[in-house]
């Protein structure tokens, strides 16, 4: 397999938001720093406050993972992105399904704002990024079969890198024991490059990236 170089890692979860050392501690697991379960999403002062005061905790960290990779990178707006998530927008959808059942009618300002693409549609829209975008949603929730998808385009040389996003906010405590035991809310960014970088990770096949975005995300921290 062709190599691939993962590099300018961003990061955004509750209890660890932009600290470094912390996110270092938790990717060596130290047991007193772990990612909170709570609803806590992103300031987005960088933005119009119009234009985040409706977004959903995912959506807020999609968009600050991806800024604060541009404030590193700055990349090519013309360069592609790949958005990938478990869940994607779980609390709107539950709200959607409600009004449904409850009300037989679905309010177009809040269904619009529901769909899988809202998050990554979101930060194109704040940074005025053109090169296009695609979602994934990974079979049987293998982050792995997800991530392969993603790379394929610079695997197959047609795209010298893309912007890789992952984002899954917090499972609602309404949804019971149907709650994922990995119910950890979550953002990352990175470049997949076939060039190599200073600073990047190099994947020479795809037995490091593992089933779970935590576990991908930890082994590229180390």
């Amino acid at each position: 397999m062709k190599e691939l170089y993962i590099s300018d890692i961003s990061k955004w979860a509750p209890g660890l938001a932009d600290d470094e050392g912390l996110w270092q501690k938790w990717a060596r697991g130290d047991a007193q720093t772990k990612i909170e379960q709570i609803k806590e999403s992103p300031k987005l002062e960088y933005t119009d406050p119009l234009f985040r005061r409706r977004l959903s905790q995912i959506t807020k960290m999609t968009v600050h993972v991806i800024h604060n990779l541009l404030e590193k990178t700055h990349i090519s707006p013309e360069t592609k992105l790949v958005f990938i998530s478990l869940r994607g927008e779980i609390e709107r959808e539950f709200t959607i399904n409600k009004g449904i059942i409850e009300d037989g009618m679905i309010l177009p300002a809040g269904f619009s704002l529901s769909v899988f693409n809202t998050p990554i549609s979101s930060a194109t829209l704040a940074f005025g990024l053109k090169g296009g975008y695609s979602v994934l949603y990974p079979s049987k929730n293998d982050f792995k079969q997800a991530f392969m998808a993603a790379a394929a385009p610079v695997l197959a040389g047609t795209e010298k890198e893309i912007v890789l996003v992952y984002a899954d906010e917090l499972v609602p405590e309404f949804y019971s024991d149907k709650r994922p035991s990995e119910n950890i809310p979550l953002a990352f960014a990175c470049l997949i490059s076939s060039e190599k970088k200073n600073n990047g990770v190099i994947i020479e096949d795809f037995s490091n990236v593992g089933k779970s975005p935590v576990d991908f995300l930890r082994f590229l921290l180390k």
